[in-house]
């Protein structure tokens, strides 16, 4: 098997030149639904075409990441596919998954990618159009994609480059089949392979569809397993938690904006300065911290720890009344519930690869205004890890969207980055060459 996806090249016969494909596509996109060209198209790709421009889905953006961190941890581990795994790796990636020549994803029933795996350079190349753990490839959000249209109709199904309606996804070709429950025929989720010609062949549609019947074979004789053993007193029930979910938005604002969620309600908390800066150092130092260490960060080395503790007594207030299993314990200080950060989720994105979608989401500077020394050095982390991913591993259309932020406007080594990777007869290249001369004379 080791060998299969490498020695499955070559497209099906049944697939339309990738211009006639993007001729018809454009006609889409100007409302001429009756141009012959479209009538060339693939019915299955022709119908999701119009589904994704009825829904004004977009042709040039990523997909939304809806599951970061610790949350897309937990809820993999909760999902009912996380037990078959093991199997889909096996059938699908039984070589060296790090140079199969493929990508495998398996996802849950809303289109949310939970798991992406295999190839390392591809996952490096697709990650940067954003097919990563956590983000949505339903149809709805990001258009025709095998994943998605699977879903969608509820069978396995292969879409082809050009196919795809978004454009970053162009370079692409990938095979789909849902995973259905093996008792109620609801969907569970989705198992995808992504890569070159060799994951649209016939073998490739026939190979993700066989392991999408082990799968729910494995979970049938699970299942039946689980009830010959289970004990005849029933468990006690778990107590939920009070928090399910609390988030802390630095981005590009003055006043962090915390996000906080029960089984019961959602709130939305706008806090002040030091709360803020309380707050994030306790997140970004999670084994908890003494009160003298947590004064330096917030107040400065000169500031007597006493002026910190009337401080958290009004953190305490504040957090009582909407998230109090936020509110921190002391000696040391520490959260002992998970509160996530949009600085944080930019930071994974930059670790995955995913470099378009992490600017994306990277709003401006962690709190541009506070003047904590914490605060202040984790906002040039953040700031220097961003940078360094975009010359170090950014394609040329994700640095130039780069060097358009203020972070990057006045960045003469990115500009020369981008010139050097722009082509020679790029009408782009008089601008940046401009924009050099103006820092440099500067």
């Amino acid at each position: 098997m080791s060998d299969s996806w490498s020695s499955a090249r070559g497209a099906s016969s049944a697939a339309t030149p990738r211009r006639l494909l993007e001729s018809a596509h454009e006609q889409l996109l100007l409302g001429n639904l009756d141009d012959h060209r479209l009538e060339q198209v693939r019915p299955l790709v022709r119908e999701s075409w119009v589904r994704s421009l009825r829904g004004r889905v977009g042709t040039d953006t990523a997909p939304p990441l809806e599951l970061v961190s610790e949350e897309l941890e937990e809820y993999r581990l909760s999902h009912p596919l996380a037990t078959a795994m093991a199997m889909i790796r096996a059938l699908l990636l039984p070589g060296s998954s790090e140079e199969d020549g493929v990508i495998i994803a398996v996802g849950d029933q809303a289109g949310r990618l939970l798991w992406v795996e295999g190839d390392r350079q591809l996952r490096t190349q697709t990650g940067d159009m954003g097919f990563v753990a956590g983000a949505n490839w339903a149809e709805h959000a990001v258009g025709t994609t095998a994943p998605g249209t699977a879903l969608t109709l509820g069978h396995s199904v292969q879409i082809r480059g050009a196919e795809h309606y978004n454009r970053l996804v162009h370079p692409w070709s990938c095979s789909a089949a849902p995973v259905h429950d093996p008792e109620t025929r609801g969907v569970l989720g989705v198992i995808d392979v992504t890569g070159g010609a060799e994951a649209v062949t016939p073998q490739a549609r026939l190979l993700v569809d066989a392991t999408a019947r082990a799968v729910e074979s494995e979970l049938m004789v699970a299942r039946l397993q689980a009830r010959k053993d289970a004990p005849r007193t029933p468990a006690p029930r778990a107590r939920p938690k009070t928090t399910a979910r609390a988030r802390l938005h630095v981005l590009g604002r003055d006043r962090a904006r915390l996000e906080t969620a029960t089984e019961l309600e959602e709130n939305v908390t706008e806090l002040s300065a030091r709360h803020a800066a309380i707050l994030l150092m306790l997140t970004v130092h999670r084994q908890g911290l003494s009160a003298e260490r947590l004064s330096e960060l917030v107040y400065g080395p000169d500031v007597s720890p006493d002026t910190l503790r009337p401080e958290m007594v009004r953190l305490r207030k504040v957090l009582e009344r909407t998230a109090p299993d936020l509110v921190p314990e002391s000696r040391p200080y520490r959260l002992t519930t998970t509160l996530e950060t949009d600085a944080h989720d930019v930071l994974s994105l930059l670790d995955r690869g995913a470099h378009r979608v992490a600017l994306t989401a990277y709003r401006g500077p962690v709190l541009p205004e506070s003047m904590s020394p914490g605060v202040e050095d984790f906002r040039e982390s953040v700031r220097s890890a961003l940078r360094e991913a975009m010359l170090t591993g950014a394609s040329l259309d994700v640095l130039l969207s780069y060097a358009e932020i203020p972070e990057g406007q006045a960045d003469a080594e990115v500009l020369r980055l981008a010139l050097e990777m722009l082509p020679p007869r790029s009408p782009k290249r008089a601008a940046l060459v401009s924009r050099i001369e103006k820092l440099e004379a500067d």
